[in-house]
């Protein structure tokens, strides 16, 4: 039966000794176990990331449309398509609803630009639903995401729409917390900030004028919708290309025909919840899925860190259950985050590529391989915790 998330906090005030620990054992894993968990871990993954949560009704549903699974915390799909001469990965990426990092991060050895005739092109369309309650919108700042969950109307299904969006950049940071929509406004004029201005002129880019008009040179776009935080919108924009990048000072940016689409749907007095949650867990079918990001700021925390963020979170996921957790796949989807599901269960290779079961006697393993690490004494530490 699956699982519904447990709550749980984005990062734990105090690690314990043992779970520093085997942060740093996870970090020490030897080339030769990874070599030997890579095979069943990619035969694994290739039937699970590549899976689907999609019903008979969501492919009736507009793109990014999807019902919200009666257990569970997982909608959509990953698929593949077949890149054509013309195309761009910004192209591709929006016919699909899907952003610039999140299609670069999918296809790392595809060229943006020119993905070339015939090359196979993953489309990351599965989302693990964003934690906290499932109402108004919830735009996930590490993710460069955003979810409306509308009410659902007599004898309908409740679903969820997802959409990509820019968020601020390193010197103009997207706030968090929950606020609300207090304004909307079609063809909106933009009246540029001083500090906009002051910026614009700074770099070389002329003076901007004290309002831009609604109009195909409005960065706006064609809607508004402010926050009730001063000086905070989600808006259009008339510079789709850069969609799912941080480079807004702030704002939410969404596409022209996403923002269209959503002002339709919401109103003022909306609740608008901004988290920052580069780091998933999800349940689908029985199997605790993770979705990771990179996270935001360098400020965010060491690799151990991160790595024992993530053990603190998949720990209490999987409390009071016998659940086989991989740990080598926890920490290579930490290191390496590419934003696609993936599967958090413990698969076994073939008998004669077997690997240890359980974590301790993977550490015995590593104890006999390094000499940099006292395993044995984690071992005893991890035991007496």
């Amino acid at each position: 039966m699956a699982r519904s998330r447990a709550t749980r906090l984005s990062r734990p005030e105090r690690a314990a000794p043992w779970r520093l620990a085997l942060a740093g054992l996870l970090l020490a894993l030897p080339l030769t176990l990874q070599a030997l968990d890579a095979e069943a871990a990619d035969a694994s993954a290739a039937g699970e990331e590549i899976g689907s949560e999609t019903t008979s009704s969501d492919a009736e549903r507009p793109q990014g449309h999807y019902a919200l699974p009666e257990e569970g915390d997982i909608v959509g799909q990953t698929s593949t398509i077949i890149a054509e001469t013309s195309d761009t990965l910004l192209d591709i990426g929006r016919r699909h609803g899907i952003g610039y990092e999140e299609m670069r991060r999918a296809n790392p050895e595809v060229n943006v630009w020119y993905p070339g005739e015939g090359t196979e092109i993953v489309i990351p369309s599965r989302f693990i639903l964003p934690p906290g309650p499932r109402e108004g919108v919830v735009v996930n700042v590490a993710e460069m995401r955003i979810y409306f969950f509308p009410e659902a109307k007599d004898g309908e299904t409740r679903h969820v729409e997802t959409y990509p969006v820019s968020v601020g950049r390193m010197d103009w940071k997207t706030p968090l917390g929950t606020t609300s929509i207090t304004q909307m406004v079609k063809n909106p004029a933009w009246y540029p900030p001083q500090s906009i201005i002051k910026e614009h002129a700074e770099d070389g880019r002329g003076q901007l004028p004290s309002v831009v008009p609604a109009g195909p040179d409005n960065p706006l776009g064609s809607r508004k919708m402010r926050l009730n935080i001063p000086g905070y919108l989600i808006h259009g924009t008339n510079r789709p290309d850069g969609i799912g990048m941080r480079v807004t000072h702030g704002c939410i940016r969404m596409l022209p025909e996403d923002v269209e689409a959503l002002f339709e749907k919401v109103g003022v007095g909306t609740q608008v919840r901004l988290i920052n949650e580069p780091f998933k867990l999800g349940w689908s079918n029985g199997t605790l899925y993770v979705q990771a990001y990179p996270y935001l700021d360098e400020e965010d925390g060491t690799t151990v860190e991160r790595i024992t963020n993530a053990l603190s979170q998949v720990d209490e996921e999987v409390k009071g259950l016998d659940y086989p957790v991989d740990y080598s796949r926890l920490r290579d989807v930490v290191e390496v985050p590419g934003g696609l599901p993936v599967a958090l269960e413990y698969t076994a290779p073939p008998k004669h590529q077997q690997t240890p079961k359980t974590l301790y006697e993977r550490l015995e393993l590593i104890a006999a391989e390094t000499e940099t690490v006292n395993v044995q004494a984690a071992i005893a530490l991890v035991k007496r915790s």
